[in-house]
């Protein structure tokens, strides 16, 4: 029997990055970006005893296109090292992209990997990248995770130069404020490397493998709190010097000069921020003090937090404006009265003005005027008098018959233009799987915008709390009473933000009851506003039409969401 986690996981792969960041310079660097990239399969090196529960067993020997659970295909194998590998893999249920790991479960870290998994889980905290399966099943055991495809790893980042002193403080903020939140719940990372670390679109930092990853490798720590926050300062050293602050190279970094020592960020770069240098330097192994040995060293996430608040704001900097193009003088510009000409800019001599012609002040010009005058005075008489009896002709036609000179009746002269349809009489309404307030659905056909289907409030997860029987999330299916040909529809949500699409099952579908059974596309799966709409080029004939949501939009403390009214438009032949 299947062992499945009932909760999402917290997890992703940072293969390849050193244990802690005070093993940097005895590490080669072998991180792994598993979303962008590929690296070359090894073993990771071991740290003072850090390291435990060396493992024997192979990587399964999995392929492309091999489904797991039947809803998870495997698409590209990322990483292939110590035992386990990592894919790209798409979730066919949601049609979505997400991340694997895969491990034999006789696998000497198996069950460690399960334990780190399900305690992350119980955190729920979206700065880090979630985890959505963790399951024992056919001798593999497997975790899947989010996959962010507009997220950047700051060793990317940090291949193209040193970060604004704007983006390295917002980096040590949301990260030391991260791992503090975790630690208070008794969870570690211990491999917080620069892959480890994510930029999204938004500018959001987000971190992946929160325990899970550590599990992975095998390796555990006396001094978690102390290995954590070394591990951000060394990402806030890096971020300010691009520069690997140990003697060994890593992660695409330089490491410092051999035999000097942990010297100042200030001391590597020019321009670096005095106060986020200083920072980094209490967060390091630095006996406690920073480069002037005035401040206490941070030995947990907590300190660093409360340090990084202490310092002053950095803003970001200022948008530079193009400075306008130069003012050039142009051959239309007659004279320069009151203008200096710019030195290099030949001037344009003036040309001489023609004057005016005469104005028509002799006896033949005043004739030509009178007979201009005269035939405008005419032609405005003969354009009144033809417009006065088309109006008389037209009222006489009217009271004599009774009727418009309209041959049809509730038509006009100008043809009106078609839309998708009418609105079509719907039968009536279920909720898709029943277990979402379905004594609610008949108030999206009810005529009343003010009334609705509205989800319970969900917690930790916007998708419908990831319970198991809403594991394909909810929504409304519609029954038009019989087939008929469907080319648009209008609905309005109960809220925007919600994550819905629209499909309608096939002409001779029955009482469908699946996501599966609608196979006809109405609309793409996305994000909608208050108001969602649709016309179909070509209409689909169909019977029953499904608004499907997905995922809710934040609520208050938690997730909900829901429909108020439905219109399908279409006709019936």
């Amino acid at each position: 029997m299947a062992e499945r986690s009932t909760a999402a996981v917290d997890v992703a792969d940072n293969d390849g990055d050193e244990p802690s960041a005070a093993q940097a310079a005895k590490a080669t660097s072998d991180g792994v970006d598993t979303q962008n990239g590929r690296a070359a399969d090894g073993p990771m090196p071991d740290k003072d005893g850090e390291r435990t529960n060396t493992a024997s067993t192979a990587a399964p020997e999995l392929h492309s296109g091999h489904k797991l659970a039947r809803r998870y295909r495997l698409e590209e194998c990322v990483t292939r090292v110590d035992g386990f590998s990592s894919w790209r893999a798409m979730d066919e249920k949601l049609r979505r992209a997400v991340g694997v790991h895969l491990m034999p479960a006789d696998h000497s870290r198996a069950r460690s990997v399960l334990a780190a998994a399900r305690s992350s889980a119980l955190l729920g905290d979206p700065r880090f990248v979630q985890v959505l399966d963790a399951v024992e099943e056919n001798d593999l055991v497997y975790v899947v995770h989010e996959w962010l495809p507009d997220a950047t790893e700051l060793t990317a980042l940090l291949a193209a130069g040193p970060l604004e002193p704007h983006e390295a403080y917002q980096l040590v903020s949301q990260v030391s404020q991260a791992m503090a939140a975790a630690h208070r719940e008794g969870l570690a990372h211990l491999r917080l490397t620069p892959s480890a670390i994510l930029r999204t679109s938004t500018g959001q930092w987000r971190i992946r493998g929160l325990a899970v990853n550590a599990a992975l490798r095998g390796i555990t720590s006396e001094t978690p709190q102390r290995a954590d926050t070394e591990a951000i300062g060394a990402l806030l050293y890096a971020a300010l010097t691009q520069r690997w602050p140990y003697e060994s190279d890593a992660y695409g970094l330089a490491g410092l000069p051999k035999g000097v020592g942990l010297i100042a960020p200030d001391q590597v770069r020019a321009g670096v921020h005095r106060g986020l240098g200083e920072l980094a330097m209490r967060a390091l192994a630095n006996d406690g003090a920073t480069a002037s040995r005035q401040e206490p060293a941070c030995t947990t996430p907590e300190e660093l937090s409360k340090a990084v608040a202490a310092m002053p704001r950095i803003r970001p900097p200022e948008p530079a404006f193009t400075a306008p193009p130069e003012y050039q003088h142009t051959t239309y510009q007659q004279g320069s009265y009151g203008r200096t000409t710019p030195a290099g800019v030949t001037t344009v001599q003036s040309l001489p003005v023609a004057p005016p012609p005469p104005s028509l002040q002799s006896r033949t010009g005043r004739a030509l005027k009178w007979g201009v005058a005269a035939l405008l005075i005419a032609a405005l008489g003969l354009g009144s008098w033809q417009l006065a009896d088309t109006l008389l002709e037209r009222g006489t036609q009217k009271g004599n018959s009774g009727t418009s000179n309209n041959t049809k009746p509730g038509t006009d002269d100008s043809p009106k233009e078609t839309g998708p349809g009418e609105p079509l009489k719907i039968q009536g309404v279920s909720v898709i799987g029943g277990s979402v307030k379905p004594a609610l659905a008949p108030k999206t056909i009810d005529g009343d915008h003010e009334t609705a289907w509205i989800t319970p409030e969900y917690y930790n997860y916007a998708n419908f709390g990831r319970l198991e029987q809403e594991n394909d999330g909810s929504g409304i299916i519609v029954d038009l009473g019989e087939v008929k040909n469907v080319s648009g529809l209008e609905v309005d949500m109960y809220v925007a933000g919600q994550t819905v699409e629209v499909i309608a099952a096939a002409p001779d579908a029955a009482n469908p009851g699946t996501v599966g059974a609608f196979g006809q596309r109405i609309t793409k799966l996305e994000r909608t506003d208050k108001k969602l709409q649709a016309t179909l080029e070509t209409p689909i004939r169909t019977r029953y039409v499904l608004i499907h949501v997905t995922e809710l939009p934040a609520s208050g403390g938690g997730y909900r969401g829901g429909i108020n009214e439905i219109k399908v438009l279409g006709s019936a032949s």
